[in-house]
């Protein structure tokens, strides 16, 4: 896992920058994430998590499908692992009013305490190390997520609220975003 996830991070220094004319639909882009995410929640809690997916059949996406795909994957399964079983993870995309397009997590999580925010994209961050064997994580999947948004001129905006839980929402420019019918 962590060798992957170095390969990823050191595949996405060294390449070039993602297509803008390589489109791909949300729908599909999302079934693998929704997929890993209910497997994960099984292996993670005998309870499972309460978990929805929202996404508008008629939006599409222009970018690298196995980089946006890896960074929407590392949003859902952070949400899962810190989430306790039973507690909610809410996947959506919307189309944004200037055209872009939002892709956000939401969790029932613990929150994360407003002074690790800034810092939580960092590479091998963590905020409790005590939880890193038992989540399973190799630190790195934020630092994925924040390569993968910049890549694709996006910006990833972080809310969350201690014992309220979180928010992690990717949002992509209107030039990576079509709407078709």
């Amino acid at each position: 896992l962590l060798v992957n996830d170095l390969l990823t991070l050191s595949r996405l220094e060294g390449s070039p920058m993602p297509s803008a004319t390589d489109w791909h639909s949300l729908t599909e882009l999302t079934m693998d994430c929704e997929r890993e995410g209910m497997a994960l929640s099984s292996l993670m809690s005998p309870l499972g998590h309460v978990m929805s997916f929202v996404v508008p059949p008629d939006l599409y996406l222009a970018g690298a499908q196995s980089e946006l795909v890896s960074a929407m994957s590392n949003l859902v399964s952070n949400a899962v692992r810190y989430t306790p079983g039973g507690g909610r993870v809410d996947v959506a995309w919307q189309q944004l009013p200037e055209g872009g397009a939002e892709f956000s997590v939401t969790d029932s999580g613990p929150g994360i305490a407003p002074e690790h925010i800034p810092r939580i994209t960092e590479r091998f961050y963590r905020v409790d190390r005590s939880r890193a064997r038992e989540t399973g994580g190799t630190g790195l999947g934020l630092a994925i997520v924040k390569h993968v948004a910049q890549r694709h001129g996006a910006e990833l905006h972080i809310h969350s609220v201690l014992g309220k839980g979180s928010c992690f929402a990717i949002r992509l420019p209107a030039s990576r975003v079509q709407r078709r019918a």
